[in-house]
């Protein structure tokens, strides 16, 4: 019996040698070869001389005058020549490198060429020959990539042998009533129009189906996910004590905006659950992430379980300490610090706590996932700066606890396109106010030949009791790039503003004891001027700074920009962004002129995402976000977003597939899921 999982070397001439040099394309079974698409079609209807455009490639047919010359003109390197007439014009056609093509002219015989056309010339450099009126030979090819051991011909031969046996066993994934709603073609239909278009339109039509086709099954995967997240048997229903929560909510220094009250609403709802709980929240810089997150773990400490805390420095891990040591007092919370620097002699004593819950609230680096570290009672993990960790850091932290509900927080917005994508398996939560009062960020882009002003404007600042940041991309001078190092930098600024001002270095060198002293002074204005590499990015809070100066700015990414800018601000006085740069290309210019008009994080990290593609911004191995065949998640998004809606329908209506409709639909995710549990 047929199956589209059947081994390529059911078709003809694939032997283990062919098959080795498939599977290095991802090519190993029938659905892989016929769902491996082209990347670009190349059209070869014969064109009139008078319609061809300077470069552009095309095919012409005329009538070969005499017979070629092959010449040879350097080692292994030849030109094939040969005249063609094409109405009354006689053009030169040129093959290089490809003198077995002599064969193929014969004079007073009609010909097709495909090349690209030089019209200053009057010439044709040819890149393949076509036989005329051939059925062999379509007016619109499919271009494949392919490698040194599978040729176009041989691709194509096997697609369309695949196609021909096995088309009667192509199933329709997408329902019948979606195809209809949205004009989709059927999957043979697909199949056939990606790799045997007779026209454009035929191909467009083709591809838009496939774009769907493939964000839907990838939607379909996630929520799979996300359906078996729900229904873990052991998950937690954190029956907190709402009295004590509006409590302490009634003790904070501030009003909770009103997005910050939607958010732990939404947070504490599933906290009540017994479903596990997987949720992203995310929000601009300083919207007020962190005050959620104690809510939350004061929330699940009043239902008698522990919390952690995990975050991805030391630095922040203490601020975070600090913090929320003050924030508990008047409520009897014990709060707990877990770091690579935690003594030995203070590390067996909060162990011990840990272990007999004695501490309600951890907080700490990767320390938190140690062996060594065992959880009372651990029922909610909040993972800050989530994309720092690896997916496998976050598994251990759940296994760490009873399966405990996960809150993943990130201060890099997350465009709608990627809160799709990578993170499709979690619920997402989003703070899209700033707390009122909060003064914007002044951004100015500077040129190198105006930092002079700017020093003088930071000496006010200094002079006014501000406190400034120096941001650089390099550490030390580098013969490789032309840019502005720490070093240099500190030097320059040391000799300008001291003995008056104090000016200290910080960079990821530093030991860690080191880093953190110089933080702390930082922090407590004893250093008034800091240079350092973007190892401030994440989490710094010094509310006396004001300036943020960024050497260079344009080498760096808009979010990563919008990051260090937010590490200024956090007072009550105005603060600045000073962007230092003198961009060489337009995408440079592009990013200083984005972020001088605004300072919404959302906007930004939209614009990084359509300057930069999505692989760049997050990192495709780093955040999980997939590598789509022929979809793309920015151009693409009305499609992607459509895919996720129908299938959130599907499993409202049908969560269990009994429907006949989605039948294939059940098979698919079955063979999906035995084909993850042969990997493992």
């Amino acid at each position: 019996m047929l199956s589209l999982t059947d081994s390529v070397t059911v078709l003809t001439g694939v032997g283990p040698k062919r098959l080795t040099a498939l599977n290095q394309l991802g090519i190993a079974t029938i659905s892989d070869l016929l769902y491996y698409f082209p990347f670009r079609y190349e059209d070869l209807k014969v064109k009139d001389l008078s319609e061809a455009v300077d470069q552009e490639k095309v095919t012409l047919k005329g009538t070969v005058v005499a017979d070629p010359v092959v010449s040879r003109w350097g080692p292994g390197k030849t030109r094939l020549n040969v005249r063609l007439l094409i109405n009354h014009d006689v053009i030169m056609v040129t093959f290089f490198n490809q003198p077995y093509l002599k064969d193929k002219f014969e004079a007073g015989v009609d010909i097709a060429v495909y090349g690209k056309w030089d019209a200053r010339r009057n010439s044709l450099t040819g890149v393949k020959v076509l036989a005329v009126q051939s059925a062999d030979n379509p007016s619109f090819a499919a271009i494949y990539s392919t490698n040194k051991n599978v040729r176009q011909g041989t691709l194509v031969k096997l697609i369309r042998e695949a196609f021909d046996n096995y088309q009667s066993v192509i199933p329709d994934l997408i329902p019948a009533d979606i195809r209809e709603r949205y004009k989709l073609v059927s999957e043979v239909e697909l199949i056939a129009g990606m790799h045997f278009p007779e026209s454009y339109p035929e191909a467009k039509q083709a591809r838009r189906t496939a774009i769907f086709h493939e964000f839907f099954l990838y939607q379909l995967q996630l929520q799979v996910i996300k359906q078996a997240d729900r229904h873990v048997e052991n998950g937690l229903a954190l029956p907190y004590q709402n009295a004590a929560l509006k409590e302490f909510i009634k003790t904070l220094p501030f009003d909770l905006t009103d997005a910050q009250k939607r958010v732990v609403n939404e947070i504490c709802l599933d906290l009540k659950a017994p479903a596990h709980m997987n949720r992203l929240l995310q929000g601009d810089v300083g919207s007020g992430k962190t005050i959620v997150a104690a809510i939350a773990m004061f929330a699940a400490v009043t239902a008698g379980f522990q919390a952690a805390l995990m975050v991805p420095t030391e630095i922040l891990a203490e601020q975070h300490y600090q913090s929320l040591q003050k924030l508990y007092a008047p409520m009897n919370v014990t709060v707990g610090l877990l770091t690579g620097s935690t003594t030995a002699k203070e590390r067996r004593t909060l162990l011990a706590d840990i272990e007999s819950g004695r501490i309600n609230i951890i907080v700490g680096t990767h320390a938190l996932i140690q062996d060594a570290v065992v959880y009372h009672k651990l029922g909610f993990a909040v993972i800050d700066e989530q994309h720092r960790f690896g997916v496998n850091q976050r598994r251990v932290l759940r296994e760490k606890g009873l399966q405990p509900d996960m809150l993943a927080m990130t201060a890099t917005p997350i465009p709608r396109t990627l809160a799709i994508t990578a993170y499709g398996e979690m619920d997402v939560s989003t703070i899209d106010e700033l707390p009122k009062g909060r003064i914007p960020i002044e951004t100015s882009w500077v040129r190198s030949n105006q930092v002079e002003q700017a020093l003088s404007f930071v000496q006010k600042q200094l002079a006014d009791n501000s406190q400034v940041f120096a941001i650089t991309p390099l550490i030390a001078e580098s013969e490789q790039m032309d840019l502005k190092n720490a070093e240099e930098i500190y030097a320059t600024l040391a000799e300008r503003f001291e003995p008056q001002y104090h000016v200290a270095l910080l960079h990821g060198k530093l030991k860690d004891d080191e880093k953190n002293r110089i933080m702390t002074a930082f922090s407590n204005n004893e250093i008034q001027l800091l240079v350092s590499t973007t190892v401030v990015e994440v989490g710094v809070d010094v509310p006396n700074a004001t300036v943020m100066m960024i050497f260079d700015a344009d080498r760096f990414g808009l979010a990563q920009l919008h990051q260090l800018r937010g590490r200024v601000g956090r007072g009550k006085k105005k603060a600045y962004c000073l962007l230092i740069a003198d961009p060489k290309n337009q995408q440079g210019v592009d990013r200083m002129t984005i972020m001088t008009e605004t300072t919404n994080g959302f906007v930004v990290a939209q614009k990084d995402l359509e300057l930069r593609g999505p692989g760049e911004v997050f990192g495709d191995r780093q955040s999980g976000l997939p590598v789509f065949k022929v979809g793309d998640p920015v151009a693409d998004f009305a499609s992607l977003q459509v895919a996720q809606q129908e299938v959130q329908k599907i499993f409202t209506v049908d969560p269990t597939f009994s429907q006949p409709a989605y039948a294939p639909l059940k098979a698919y995710l079955a063979q999906q899921k035995q084909n993850y549990q042969t990997l493992d």
